[in-house]
This record gives structure tokens, C-alpha cells and sequence, in this order.
């Protein structure tokens, strides 16, 4: 039987007239990764701090871990880690101080020099911090979240302003988090860290949960739908098949009949001549999807 960490029903939260949350629902079990998705001011910034305890909601229930946020206290933070998008740390501190200061409040910490290590920043153990780069920033911070070894973390935005191979070693902390059985919830711009490190995600629009499910599942009633991509620089009007244009320059048909769909396309391209350079046929991926529902919700829905 699988317990969650995270219980919410109905969470809302308005300014006046401006409804930010609107009636959200969703739950995160112990030990699992979550990632919640959406655009700016979609309301995933303002849930996750209802979560948090950093503000207040106007409606709904919120259990976490055992706690209502709103009043939990010092027990409840004592238990949990947060990592937001920019935190204010003391420039003139070295990273080993900064940890170790960080790490004073909690009942019980994780030793500095072993989440110096978990980030990557062992070459920067004596460095202040006004020295650090951007990306070298980040990881401090994330080793910030980590320094009371909470039971629950939320990673707001954790890989922002890291190279690739920064992101991938960003990656493996989090995949060794939960092995440890830690419960984490994930948001994130990027839909590859979304399809390769969260359990199950949430794609949140217009203060709203528009779709739920695993990176691979979300949006099944479009995933029987492929792409067909390719380049083409002339006029789509010619083309034998409906194409639109898509990212990186190319054409994009959807089709659920790829194989005919290829035959008509590589048919006419050879009687007429022209190179279909990069052609392709996929699925959809977590970032087709994404987009699609956001953008459908945005075109359709109340301004």
C-alpha cells in the first residue's frame, strides 16, 4: 500500500479577481518523483509555495507529510528541503562555511564536506562564494536544500543555468535521492530532465491540472498520433500531405498513418525532384505533448 506525502484537493488561491490556482488536485507518494509542469504564470510557482508553507492559500485542503503547511512550524520544516529558484546566500562565506551555517537551525544535517562532495563542488571547498559561478551557484544551493537530510525536497527549477554535463551530473543527485527513499517534487523547464528523472508528472495550465500521468503515458489519447518531420524550403501548398511548420526549420505532418503517410511524401518528392533532408518518424515525445496541451489551453481558454 503506497502512502502519500503530498495530499491536495481543491487548492485555490486568488488575488481579488485574478484566480492564480483554481481548484488543483493531485497527490505525491513517499518516495516518488514528481514533476509538476507548466508555463509562466501557469500557477505551478504559487502551488508549490502553498506547499511549502511560503504562503497562504485562499481554498482547498493541503496535507504534507502529516502537516498543514500554513501551520506546521518548525517540525514540519525541519523535515523538508527547498531548493528555489534563487536563493540569497552569504557571498563572503567559503562554500564549507555557507553549508555549515546553513545547517545550524536543523535537529539533525548531513555533513558539509559529503554533500560538497554530492554536488561536485570539491575543488571549491575553500572558495567564497561571491567567486562561484552561475552553474557552481545552483549546486551550492541544492546542497543547501539538502543539509537537514529532509524527508520531502522540492526542487524548484534545480538545473537552471547548468552546462550539460553540470544537468547530467544534476541527474544522477537526484536519481541517488531516491534511492535513499527520499520524496521529491520536480519543476522544471526541461522536458528531457522531466522524462528522465520523474515517476509521474503534471502538467498545470491557466491555475489548473490539464493532464497527469508517467512522462510515457501522459496524453495517450495522442500518443497513436506520429510525426513525420522533415525539411522542406519551397511552398507547403505543393506538398501531397498537410505539413505545418515546426521547430528548428522543419516540417511537421501528424499522422495515425505513417506508413501511408511516408509513401505519399517519398512518392512525390522522387517524380518532383525534391530532397526531403532529416526525414523522420517518431511519437510524440513528453516535450510534443507539453506543448500541444498548453498550447490548445491557451488558445482556448479565458484570457
Amino acid at each position: 500500500m503506497t502512502v502519500a506525502a503530498i495530499t491536495v484537493e481543491n487548492l485555490t488561491k486568488s488575488y481579488g479577481d485574478v484566480h492564480a490556482v483554481r481548484g488543483v488536485d493531485f497527490h505525491v507518494e513517499e518516495g516518488e518523483v514528481f514533476a509538476l509542469l507548466g508555463p509562466n504564470g501557469a500557477g505551478k510557482s504559487t502551488s508549490v509555495e502553498i506547499l511549502e508553507g511560503h504562503r497562504k492559500r485562499s481554498g482547498g485542503a493541503v496535507d504534507v507529510l502529516g502537516f498543514d503547511p500554513e501551520t506546521g512550524g518548525r517540525e514540519f520544516r525541519d523535515r523538508i528541503g527547498v531548493v528555489l529558484q534563487e536563493t540569497v546566500v552569504e557571498k563572503e562565506l567559503t562554500v564549507l562555511e555557507a553549508i555549515q551555517f546553513h545547517g545550524d537551525p536543523y535537529s539533525k544535517r548531513r555533513d558539509a564536506e559529503e554533500l560538497i562532495e554530492i554536488v561536485g563542488l570539491e575543488e571549491k571547498t575553500t572558495a567564497r562564494v561571491k567567486t562561484l559561478s552561475g552553474g557552481q551557484q545552483r549546486r551550492l544551493e541544492l546542497a543547501l536544500g539538502l543539509v537537514g537530510d529532509p524527508e520531502l525536497i522540492f526542487l524548484d527549477e534545480p538545473t537552471t543555468g547548468f552546462d550539460p554535463s553540470a544537468r547530467r551530473q544534476a541527474w544522477t543527485v537526484i536519481d541517488n535521492l531516491r534511492a535513499l527513499g527520499k520524496t521529491i517534487l520536480l519543476t522544471t523547464h526541461y522536458m528531457d530532465e522531466a522524462q528522465n528523472l520523474a515517476d509521474r508528472v503534471a502538467v498545470i495550465a491557466r491555475g489548473e491540472i490539464i493532464a497527469e500521468g508517467t512522462p510515457d503515458t501522459i496524453g495517450a489519447d495522442r500518443r497513436d498520433v506520429s510525426i513525420v518531420r522533415f525539411v522542406f524550403n519551397g511552398d507547403a501548398s505543393v506538398l501531397p500531405v498537410d505539413a505545418v511548420a515546426g521547430s528548428n526549420g522543419a516540417m511537421e505532418v501528424k499522422t495515425r498513418e505513417p506508413v501511408e503517410t511516408l509513401y505519399a511524401l517519398t512518392s512525390w518528392a522522387k517524380q518532383s525532384g525534391v530532397a526531403l533532408d532529416g526525414l523522420t518518424v517518431a511519437r510524440p515525445t513528453l516535450e510534443d505533448i507539453y506543448l500541444e496541451l498548453v498550447g490548445e489551453e491557451e488558445n482556448g481558454g479565458d484570457a
